[in-house]
Order: structure tokens, then C-alpha cells, then sequence
């Protein structure tokens, strides 16, 4: 079993060798253009473009809450746009995240990484903007992904100033 690993910086720029996999929550409205999809579009155009489609064409696809689509953005690197946020807004039913979704696209992440013999990459997924807390996030992907033999690092961006 593997422990997941934190280091501080930035999740964009894994610096091990092998195939990586970064991956993040996203939510089901089709909107990109907050929080740590500005890092992914800094770096690659392809995340952005193919989350927009797979949501413009989700009448015929499987675009919802625990669905993840894998997108290579560099010959060794991939990124994971998962659903695990219904909306974008705090509101009467509380925050947007959905550890249910998660959970879910975590075990589908696992399987795609263990496909790949890849490594996972993320932020504080799910805690951000989707209002989630790391200590229900963090037991999923021990769960889903570390338990499973699959390295996974988190994030912490900045220098912790």
C-alpha cells in the first residue's frame, strides 16, 4: 500500500519520471475559468478544449457527476477532468462538491492509472472552490488510489508564507 505524499508547489509540473497523471475536480455546468483549471490551461490548451466538448456534446456522451475524462497533454502526462462538483456556487443545498463523485471518479482515475503505470498528481482536489474538506477528500483517494499501489502526490501551492 502507498501513502500519498504532500509537497509544496505547483501540481502542473510533477518532477518524477514516468507517466503522470494530474488530476482535478470539475463541476457539471460546463464551466472552466477558476481556481486550478487556470494553472491547466497556462500550461496546455488540450484540458480546457476537451472538458468544454465533452460537456457541449454530454446529450450523447458521459459528461455528469463521477465521470472522468483523460486527456494526454504531453506524451507523458495526462490530465484527469473530473466531475465531482454539482454547480459552482454555495447555496441552499451547501457547498458544490460531491464526495459520492469523487469517490467514484477516483476509482475510475485508478484504474486508468494502473493501465498507464502512471503516477497521480493533484491539488487539494475538491477543496477549493467546490468547498469540500481534505478530511473526507483524503481518506477517498487512500481508498480509491494509495491502496490500490497507486503513487499519488498532493500539492500545496505557494511557499506557506
Amino acid at each position: 500500500m502507498s501513502e500519498i505524499r504532500y509537497v509544496r508547489g505547483d501540481a502542473t509540473v510533477p518532477s518524477v519520471k514516468g507517466v503522470k497523471v494530474i488530476a482535478h475536480v470539475c463541476n457539471d455546468l460546463g464551466g472552466w475559468g477558476k481556481g486550478f483549471v487556470l494553472a491547466l490551461s497556462r500550461r496546455w490548451p488540450q484540458p480546457e478544449a476537451a472538458y468544454r466538448a465533452w460537456h457541449r456534446d454530454r446529450a450523447s456522451n458521459d459528461f455528469g457527476l463521477g465521470a472522468v475524462q483523460f486527456v494526454q497533454a504531453e506524451p507523458y502526462v495526462w490530465v484527469a477532468n473530473m466531475i465531482g462538483q454539482r454547480g459552482t456556487r454555495t447555496g441552499s443545498k451547501g457547498v458544490p462538491v460531491r464526495y459520492e463523485a469523487i469517490a467514484t471518479a477516483l476509482g475510475r482515475l485508478a484504474d486508468k492509472a494502473a493501465e498507464l503505470d502512471a503516477s497521480v498528481h493533484m491539488p487539494r482536489t475538491g477543496c477549493g472552490l467546490a468547498g469540500g474538506k481534505w478530511s473526507r477528500v483524503e481518506p477517498l483517494i487512500t481508498e480509491r488510489l494509495a491502496r490500490r499501489g497507486v503513487p499519488v502526490t498532493v500539492y500545496d501551492h505557494g511557499d506557506g508564507a
